[in-house]
This record gives C-alpha cells, sequence and structure tokens, in this order.
C-alpha cells in the first residue's frame, strides 16, 4: 500500500529523498497536465512544474493540512499558469492592474486555464491512476490490460499474456475491481 500524501509529507521534512522522490512522482503527471491544458508550451509547462514544487520545498514546515497536499499543489499550479498567460499576453508582471476600466473585467487570454470541471476530471483521473498502481502487481496487469488499452485485447489474448485461463478473467476483473473501489471509496 502507497504511503499517503500525509506520510509523505512528513518524510519530507524529515529530510528523506525516497519521500521527496515519492510525492513528485505522484503529482508530476497532474501537476504537469495544467499548462499544458491551458495552452502552455513545454519550456512554459516545466517553468510551472518547477516553481510548485519549488514553493513547496519552501512551504514544506509550514504545511498545517498535510492530507491536503493535492489541492495546495492544484492551486499553486493554476495560479502559475495563470501569471505565465497573463505576464506573455501583456508583457506586465500580474502584479499590475489588468482591469479593463469600464467594466471591472479582468482581461484573460480565450485560452485560459482549465476550467473547474476540467481540473475536477483530471483530479479524478490523478486518484484513480493512484489507486490503481497501488493494487498489487496480477490486478494492475489485467487492469491495465482490460482499460488502459485502446483496442482492449481479447480474454484469450490477456489470459495467454498472464499466464492464466480465460474463464478466470472476469472473476479476477471483478475482484480488482472491488479493491480499486475500496481504495477509492474507504469506509464505503
Amino acid at each position: 500500500m502507497e504511503p499517503s500524501d500525509e506520510a509523505l509529507v512528513q518524510g519530507c521534512r524529515r529530510g528523506d529523498q525516497a519521500a521527496w522522490e515519492s510525492l513528485v512522482k505522484r503529482y508530476q503527471r497532474l501537476i504537469y497536465t495544467i499548462p499544458r491544458r491551458a495552452g502552455l508550451d513545454d519550456e512554459s509547462s516545466a517553468d510551472v512544474f518547477q516553481t510548485v514544487f519549488t514553493r513547496l520545498v519552501e512551504a514544506l514546515h509550514h504545511i498545517q493540512q498535510p492530507d491536503r497536499i493535492q489541492a495546495s499543489l492544484v492551486t499553486t499550479a493554476k495560479r502559475e499558469t495563470w501569471r505565465i498567460i497573463i505576464k506573455g499576453k501583456s508583457g506586465v508582471p500580474l502584479s499590475a492592474p489588468l482591469e479593463d476600466p469600464e467594466t471591472g473585467n479582468i482581461d484573460i487570454p480565450d485560452h485560459a486555464p482549465l476550467p473547474d470541471e476540467e481540473l475536477i476530471q483530471l483530479e479524478q483521473q490523478h486518484e484513480v491512476r493512484s489507486a490503481v498502481e497501488s493494487l498489487d502487481e496480477r490486478c494492475r496487469n489485467l487492469l491495465g490490460l482490460l482499460f488502459y488499452e485502446a483496442e482492449p485485447p481479447s480474454y484469450s489474448d490477456i489470459a495467454r499474456k498472464l499466464g492464466v485461463t480465460s474463464g478466470s478473467i472476469g472473476p479476477t476483473r471483478a475482484r480488482c475491481l472491488q479493491k480499486l473501489l475500496r481504495i477509492l471509496r474507504p469506509g464505503s
């Protein structure tokens, strides 16, 4: 079972390099996706990624709710993405007024960062990926073949790849999905 975010933050506070690497690995895809979906190029997205984790290091000992680290990282990534988009369009830093004096509206480019619904979807996808990664190898392999392939292979192909009988795929899939559900909805 994967360590909780809180355990990883505590490990990072103690200087545990493995905890830091696990925390970065856990959230790297999610954090990098935010600026990419907002239309930033690879270099700017990498800048957002680096800024997010730099700020995490700087604030590590002041985090009061380590179990909510994902929300904090996402918020930081969104704000940094906005800052880069606005600075890139106007050529001025974010602290300068960007409001239309007549309407009071802020001028944001059409390729603005993710709407909340898309961000929620990204967070949910990240949670599912993390939950799948915490499953045992047998379940990870089976669910990967069943759900992560563009064209899912037949049960006979899956059975051959996994070295099991075709008749065991359905029941094993059901057990693996139950394990996944327990991880995603503890206490249900």
